[in-house]
């Protein structure tokens, strides 16, 4: 896969863990320098990591479909992008308990519901040429980019960014879906 899509997959992906982020930053007491940092690094090894084992899946079946393999890359990012866009349309407000300590137990928590998506991106991986490593270790460090970042503005930006971020990275991952089957169908 091109460095360029690569990119576009590592900032749509990880913006509903920019999402989350930027609400740990609104509803956090301890250090934000210190949380962003720890959420940073859980949140951009367990995307990493799912896309890596996504991709391991897929490897083991993509024998059996490679004909078809622009097709269910174009299906699994449509379908992730289109649910990212229906979560950010939802207008939930954002609401939070003010938390002195963020605990093990949510972080993991929040660390791998974030990522489950790129576990459905990592599968469309294996139809591509490319190091799914290098993949994996661009893809977690812009999560750890944009999960740091969130936590440090969270305080100033959640309450007028809402969901939009979310949005944004359900379009970007749409538009790398039509991207990647209009290259094979027409190119």
């Amino acid at each position: 896969m091109e460095l360029t899509n690569i990119l576009l997959v590592g900032i749509g992906v990880s913006m509903d863990a920019f999402t989350v982020a930027l609400v740990k930053g609104l509803c956090t007491k301890d250090s934000r320098t210190r949380v962003s940092l720890i959420i940073g690094l859980s949140f951009g090894f367990f995307q990493g990591l799912m896309i890596w084992l996504g991709y391991t899946l897929g490897k083991n079946f993509s024998t059996t479909i490679i004909r078809f393999d622009h097709w269910v890359s174009f299906i699994l990012l449509s379908i992730i992008g289109i649910k990212m866009i229906i979560d950010g349309l939802k207008s939930d407000a954002i609401d939070c308990e003010i938390q002195p300590k963020i605990s093990l137990k949510t972080l993991l928590t929040a660390s791998i519901a974030t990522s489950i998506d790129a576990l459905a991106v990592g599968v469309s991986f294996a139809f591509h040429s490319g190091s799914i490593l290098q993949s994996s270790l661009i893809i977690g460090f812009i999560t750890f980019a944009f999960s740091s970042i969130g936590v440090l503005i969270g305080k100033r930006s959640a309450l007028w960014l809402d969901h939009k971020a979310e949005i944004f990275g359900g379009l970007v991952l749409l538009f790398i879906g039509i991207r990647i089957l209009t290259l094979h169908l027409f190119f």
